[in-house]
């Protein structure tokens, strides 16, 4: 396929009605939900001395259960934790605390080193929370939640990785006009590809993708799901930019996918 097919394939927004209007929604609804927790909110702790090396943390009314992790997506390049914190609604309801994470995006820096900041951020929602770490993510974000579910990574007390719509072969990137900025090459594709990689021992995995999403994030969900030989869902009517809005529902499949039999 060439660039302008493989763009196309990637392209998210320009097949979603009304794309546009739900940046600024998330936006509101992510403001309006840290200021319903007042101080069960603790907001922009730094995790490394890097600009963007910062999380959120929300807490539950009684002691965590343990922390679900989550990692924005934006194809590594856009977006922050500020856009999401209205997602760890359907965590808190169920005991649970949620750490959100921003990082550096390309083009300053690589994937490699992103993959290294969220292990960072990851470690430090484990020193301030006991119990069970789950890594969830979407797109980008999903990921680096793969990522952190990979043996070569050692994220403490990680019990569980649900990738949602993930990027988990990175080769078909590589050949975008992303990838001006990304700069993924060969060896990078091969090193931080999930679905080329082995699934941590122990380490839990359930993949989640939209049935509306573009079939190249399909595609991609199943080939990991079938290089780690774990579950996957199909979310029936969900599409790129909704698949995410069932965390914030307690009793959600996906939130279920993420927590049940956890903590």
């Amino acid at each position: 396929m060439d660039r302008a097919g493989l763009d196309r394939a990637y392209s998210n927004g320009a097949f979603i009605p009304g794309a546009d209007g739900f940046p600024p929604r998330w936006l509101a609804q992510a403001a309006a939900f840290r200021d319903s927790l007042g101080a069960r909110a603790r907001l922009d702790l730094a995790y490394g001395p890097g600009a963007r090396q910062r999380l959120d943390l929300f807490l539950p009314d009684a002691p965590p259960r343990g922390v679900l992790v989550f990692v924005h997506g934006g194809y590594w390049m856009a977006f922050g934790r500020e856009t999401w914190s209205h997602l760890a609604a359907g965590a808190l309801a169920r005991g649970w605390a949620c750490a959100m994470p921003s990082y550096t995006l390309a083009p300053d820096a690589r994937i490699s080193e992103m993959t290294a900041e969220v292990a960072r951020a990851c470690a430090m929602a484990a020193d301030l929370v006991a119990g069970p770490v789950v890594v969830t993510g979407h797109s980008a974000g999903g990921h680096l939640a793969a990522r952190m579910g990979c043996a070569d990574q050692a994220v403490p007390r990680l019990a569980r990785v649900v990738p949602i719509s993930p990027l988990a072969e990175l080769a078909p990137l590589a050949g975008t006009t992303m990838n001006e900025k990304l700069r993924l090459d060969g060896r990078e594709c091969a090193a931080e590809s999930p679905a080329r990689l082995a699934r941590a021992a122990g380490v839990a995995a359930h993949v989640w993708v939209g049935a509306q999403e573009r079939p190249a994030f399909l595609w991609q969900a199943r080939v990991l799901s079938e290089a780690w030989g774990c579950g996957w869902t199909v979310d029936p009517g969900r599409h790129h930019f909704d698949v995410v809005d069932g965390l914030a529902d307690p009793a959600s499949a996906l939130t279920g996918a993420c927590l049940d039999g956890l903590g």
